[in-house]
This record gives structure tokens, C-alpha cells and sequence, in this order.
């Protein structure tokens, strides 16, 4: 798809006034109720949607499609990076009423972050097509490793610090304790950081790591930048509001490791048949639309089998803890 300088700054322009409205609203530090929670999460989800349905009227059915796979597929992907967001706010102990300043910031910086992955991306994309066999074999080596790890069922993990965010916390200091939404402070004639300012660089910089699959994923489903862009902005910029949304929810989602792995195999194969493509063999390429129903099915069937396989495990422990009850009353009595 075709698109104009005019375009790229209205869309920019339009997208920062988005992220202007929502930092108004939660300008003022509170608890973030279900329902607000879930109002904005419809509201952010409503505006992807008539993104999207402006491209199938002004771009045709093509780029339309593309962005909608995108979306859906960082969204997904988007949701395995709450589980992180959870440990890295444990971590930081950061007070319940701050944490939506905390994911403003943190998924801002982590969306200009991304916007540099993907112009590079696009520019290597076009530069050497061989690429889409590494990006290919690194989506599939991917979801292999994510079957690992959740074969593993690891409970006591924790969040480490990167090395770049120990290096910035010993050049500038942290204070030992948080001064309101404050990033800076004086301290002892010094000016240290926060670790407000800390948390939100831990989140922002954690986001990279997470790039480093989603990025190749979604230009596998396209090769347009603007839809790349557009596609992670939106499935970024309504993270904060999913993440009070879904907190709750996140530990029954048991299943969504093993979703995510079948989903990015599936972006991989098609990777590699389109550089397989592009290298003059002839082999099959999966459209967007066989795309788009692989990826819906397979959160689908995954949300169910884990909210199935959820709902057994606590009538298990019910049963257990009855049981543990009923043999502690017979032996006092």
C-alpha cells in the first residue's frame, strides 16, 4: 500500500494526541477499577477496529486484512508480556495507585523502541530478502523454546534486571523509596532517580526483548510498514487498561504459551515459504486470510482449554483442602 508523507504525519500526529487523552485521564494517581478498566480496553480495542475498516474503504481488502492479523497477533503476544509486567511490579513493590503512570510511561518508551525495530526491519527487508529465512527460523526456534519453558511451569520466578538498567541505577543512584510520581529527586546536594523512573526503564526496556519475536512475527503476516507500525501501536497503546482488566485472570490463562508457540511455528513455515518464494521455488504461500482464521482459532481453542483446564484445577484443591479439614476435625476429635 501506497502511502504518502501526509499520511505517516497524521498518523503519528492522531496517535500522540491518543496517548496525550489517556495520560490526561490517568494524570491524577488512583486504583484503576475493573470497570474503568474494561471501559477503556473496549475503547481502544473499538478504535483498532475502525482503524482497520479505514483501511478495507481507502486501501482495499489487502492491507486491511494485514493489519488485522498484526493486531490480533501482538495483542496475543502483548498478553504473555503482562505475565513479566506482573513480576517486574512485585519486584519494585510499586504502590497500587501508581501503577498505571508506571505502564503509561513504560509502554510509551517501549512503543518508540519499536518504531526504531521496524524501520530498521523494513530496511533490511528490503534490502535482502534472504533475511525472511533467518527471521523464519527464529520464530520457529521461538515457539520451541516457548514449549520448553512452559513445560517447565516455573512458580517461582522472579524479574532480573537487565544490564543496561543496572548500569544507568549505579551512574545515577536510586533513592530508597518512592516520592509520589516524582522521577527525580536532591539528594545529599546529588540528583539520583526514583525508582519510579526505575521501574518504568525496566518495563520500557523489557518490551525490546519481547520485540525481538514480535517483530519478525508480524512481518510475516506483512511487509508494509505503516501497517507494522499501526498494528503495534494499537496492540501497545491499549496494554495499560488490559493489564488491570486481565491481572486477575492472567494465572488461568494456562494454555497461552503453548497457543502462542503453534502461532508463531505457523508465521515461521510462512516465512520461510515466502523466501522460498522469492528465491524462484515454487512452493505454496499462505494467504492473509488462512492466516487470519489459524491465528483466531488457535486463541480461541486455547482461552477455552485453559479457563477448562483452570476450573479443574481449583475444583481439585477444593477437594484437597476439604479433605485436608476433614482429616484435621476427625483427629482433634
Amino acid at each position: 500500500m501506497e502511502v504518502s508523507v501526509t499520511l505517516w504525519v497524521l498518523t503519528i500526529v492522531g496517535l500522540a494526541a491518543l496517548i496525550a487523552v489517556d495520560f490526561f485521564i490517568g494524570r491524577k494517581p488512583h486504583d484503576v477499577s475493573i470497570k474503568e478498566a474494561g471501559i477503556w480496553t473496549g475503547v481502544w480495542i473499538a478504535l483498532a477496529g475502525l482503524f482497520g475498516l479505514g483501511l478495507l474503504l481507502f486501501g482495499g481488502g489487502q492491507p486491511a486484512g494485514e493489519f488485522f492479523a498484526g493486531f490480533i497477533t501482538e495483542k496475543s503476544l502483548s498478553v504473555d508480556n503482562l505475565f513479566v509486567f506482573v513480576l517486574i511490579m512485585a519486584k519494585f513493590a510499586v504502590p497500587s495507585q501508581y501503577q498505571q503512570r508506571v505502564l503509561l510511561i513504560g509502554v510509551l518508551i517501549a512503543l518508540v523502541l519499536r518504531a526504531i525495530f521496524i524501520a530498521a526491519g523494513a530496511a533490511i527487508l528490503a534490502s535482502f530478502a534472504w533475511v525472511f529465512y533467518i527471521f523464519g527460523a527464529f520464530l520457529i526456534w521461538t515457539a520451541w523454546k516457548l514449549i520448553q519453558e512452559a513445560r517447565a511451569d516455573d512458580e517461582d520466578e522472579e524479574f532480573e534486571e537487565n544490564k543496561l538498567l543496572k548500569a544507568v541505577e549505579r551512574r545515577f543512584g536510586v533513592a530508597d523509596r518512592y516520592h509520589g510520581t516524582k522521577l527525580w529527586i536532591q539528594e545529599n546536594g546529588k540528583r539520583i532517580m526514583t525508582p519510579m523512573l526505575v521501574v518504568m526503564l525496566a518495563i520500557g526496556t523489557t518490551d525490546v526483548l519481547f520485540a525481538l519475536d514480535s517483530i519478525p512475527a508480524i512481518f510475516g503476516l506483512t511487509q508494509d510498514p505503516y501497517i507494522v507500525f499501526t498494528a503495534n501501536a494499537f496492540a501497545l497503546m491499549g496494554l495499560r487498561q488490559l493489564y488491570f482488566l486481565i491481572g486477575g485472570l492472567l494465572r488461568k490463562l494456562v494454555h497461552l504459551s503453548y497457543g502462542l508457540s503453534v502461532i508463531l511455528g505457523f508465521i515461521g513455515v510462512k516465512l520461510v515459504l515466502h523466501a522460498l518464494h522469492e528465491s524462484g521455488v515454487h512452493v505454496p504461500e499462505i494467504s492473509i486470510p488462512v492466516s487470519l482464521g489459524v491465528i483466531c482459532s488457535v486463541l480461541i481453542v486455547t482461552t477455552i482449554t485453559s479457563l477448562r483446564a483452570s476450573k479443574k484445577q481449583a475444583e481439585a484443591e477444593a477437594a484437597a483442602a476439604g479433605s485436608d479439614d476433614a482429616s484435621k476435625d476427625s483427629v482433634e476429635a
